[in-house]
């Protein structure tokens, strides 16, 4: 099982270089609408980090972009490997209290481990049993693990196979969310390709 610790301002500054890096590559590439020029247009979060990530916190702006062609004007929101789409926690938590709630015998431990209600996990974990696997990204990403990936572990066996390649827990961490990155925005289609994660 994969420790579970406090992440602290050095980590997510590394999140918000990743974000700023993919912003800045969906803007080059265009309105993906029309093609007009894309201009920052960021908005407020108030993201939340339980135990886990009470640092993430601090940082409340979600990168986005407007296309400056008038009769479009739409938005082209990122990729994102600070936030897991609408989701009111951050990724990374949404990510590590999960796989809290692998380890855990009782629900309250859960809480205790996390500062997140036992509901809450349960509605993640459920979602990486069921959404998650029949998403366009799981399906077309599922054949880069080999042996595959235990469906019943995850995130937990997603997040030890870039443990694996990166050896160290932190930056398998990131990798992870910079593999989860496309689900994070509807409007800008293959995401994947503008995420870069070393």
């Amino acid at each position: 099982m994969l420790p579970i610790a406090a992440l602290g301002d050095k980590f997510f500054r590394r999140l918000i270089e990743i974000d700023e890096d993919t912003c800045r590559r969906v803007a080059e590439a265009g309105c993906p609408n029309c093609g007009g020029p894309l201009h920052r247009g960021d908005y407020p979060r108030k993201p939340r980090g339980g135990l886990i990530a009470v640092a993430g916190e601090a940082f409340t702006r979600r990168l986005s972009l407007c296309c400056g062609w008038t009769g479009c004007r739409r938005r082209a929101t990122p990729p994102s490997v600070r936030f897991l789409g609408r989701r009111v926690y951050l990724g990374v938590t949404v990510v590590l209290a999960s796989i809290a709630a692998l380890a855990a015998s009782r629900p309250r431990e859960v809480r205790r481990a996390t500062g997140i209600p036992h509901r809450t996990v349960s509605r993640w974990r459920a979602w990486w049993q069921t959404d998650f696997p029949k998403s366009r990204l799981f399906e077309q990403e599922r054949g880069r693990f080999m042996p595959p990936l235990e469906v019943v572990a995850l995130p937990a066996s997603l997040v030890e196979r870039f443990v694996a390649a990166a050896c160290d827990i932190n930056a398998a961490i990131v990798r992870t969310l910079g593999f989860l990155a496309p689900l994070t925005t509807a409007s800008v289609g293959d995401g994947s390709r503008f995420v870069r994660v070393r």
